[in-house]
């Protein structure tokens, strides 16, 4: 099972779901897709798309996917990466009004560089990374949670 998560911020993400139903139509994604919508109005009959979950529910989803999806919300990818969970990310962009700015481009950058996900850059061929996150592990998280953060921050402020 692959589980989607877009998050709780209020505006759309729709073009993440667009290129998932693409790799859907084209054979690339053959799993059942579980969706965390949020605020994102999307109907698709592939997916299996809800606004959100109880968080036990959540949880269990994040324990049950063999690869997460997801916008560059920190808090999701940390609960993955403790969980050892292959995380494929995809920043929302003030572009198409996803968001108000482009800080989770930086986010995710720092995260790929690091070895703990593959960041999503072409939304439009989602192919090369369902190829990737086949034989990619992720980097082990530190314990230390502070470790990460810190260095987010310093790659952050030096780009």
């Amino acid at each position: 099972m692959i589980l989607v998560t877009l998050g709780t911020n209020d505006k759309s993400f729709t073009r993440l779901l667009d290129g998932i139903h693409h790799a859907i139509e084209e054979g690339i994604i053959q799993e059942e897709v579980i969706v965390q919508a949020g605020y994102t109005k999307y109907q698709d009959e592939k997916m299996n798309i809800h606004s959100s979950f109880e968080r036990e529910e959540f949880e269990r989803f994040i324990d049950e996917a063999r690869i997460l999806i997801t916008h560059g919300g920190v808090g999701t990818i940390m609960t993955a990466l403790k969980k050892k969970k292959k995380i494929l990310a995809a920043a929302r962009l003030s572009q198409y009004h996803e968001h108000v700015n482009d800080h989770q481009t930086q986010l995710l950058d720092a995260f790929d560089e690091a070895g703990y996900l593959i960041y999503m850059r072409d939304l439009n061929n989602l192919k090369p990374y369902f190829e990737q996150i086949e034989t990619f592990t992720p980097k082990e998280l530190e314990s230390n949670q502070d470790v990460i953060v810190e260095y987010l921050m310093d790659w952050i402020d030096s780009h």
